[in-house]
């Protein structure tokens, strides 16, 4: 590694598998201290012991909304400063609208949508404040791409992206970049109910990438030059027609 990001600290929401994992083991293998935010705190952990003494773990409820709004003085006390935010957390629910739980959507779009925003205004200030920061948001090609199998999830999708090209606008002149990584499918937790043959036939086909993609376009985003934003990076396995 080349120790692109040596002396920066991140803070990764759902860090605790998928593509926050991965990007937390990227941004530590180049140099970052990692502030890991997740629920289960044993799994947090152990990964911290694994990834070593620049991976910090935060136990934090992205349902709880004052558990959320108080992030920032917690990854202060842990890390010291505060580079980079990845609002990387999310649920998957697929098929049709009408034979669909709405219960299951609000918890998906409350930490699809609400958590993400609500963690982001936590830490804005502080970035503002400093006159320099990434903000990061693990969207999908959902978000740009409507999936005819995949409605409620696209629509909390397509907010995740009015959000980051909104709010990248408003921050800008401080020095605050804001951007999004849209990736098509990936073999992450999300896709726990997929059935197996299903998953087998994906990955036989070339039609899922690894996490460890993701994390390398992030990492390509958060080291382009300070006078350069990447808004939205679509990152999609050769066999997806979209």
């Amino acid at each position: 590694m080349t120790d692109l990001m040596k002396g920066k600290v991140a803070a990764i929401t759902g860090a605790a598998s998928g593509i926050g994992l991965e990007c937390a083991r990227t941004l530590i293998a180049e140099g970052a201290t990692v502030v890991l935010i997740d629920r289960a705190r044993d799994k947090l952990d152990s990964l911290c012991k694994e990834l070593g003494e620049r991976a910090k773990p935060l136990v934090v409820d992205l349902l709880d909304g004052p558990d959320v709004s108080g992030i920032l003085p917690r990854i202060l006390e842990l890390a010291g400063r505060l580079d980079i935010f990845h609002a990387n957390a999310g649920a998957y629910i697929g098929g049709a609208v009408a034979e669909g739980d709405p219960d299951a959507w609000d918890r998906m779009l409350n930490l699809n949508i609400n958590a993400a925003f609500r963690s982001v205004h936590a830490v804005l200030p502080h970035m503002i404040a400093q006159k320099s920061g990434d903000i990061l948001f693990t969207s999908s090609i959902a978000g740009v791409v409507p999936v005819v199998w995949e409605p409620i999830y696209t629509a909390s999708k397509f907010a995740v992206q009015a959000f980051v090209h909104s709010t990248r606008r408003q921050v800008a002149q401080h020095g605050v970049r804001v951007g999004a990584v849209l990736p098509g499918p990936v073999v992450t937790a999300l896709l726990d109910d997929w059935p197996k043959a299903k998953m087998e036939e994906a990955l036989a086909n070339g039609s899922l990438m690894q996490p460890k993609e993701v994390a390398d376009a992030v990492l390509f985003m958060l080291t382009r030059p300070r006078n350069v934003t990447i808004r939205d990076l679509v990152i999609l396995p050769n066999s997806i027609d979209l």
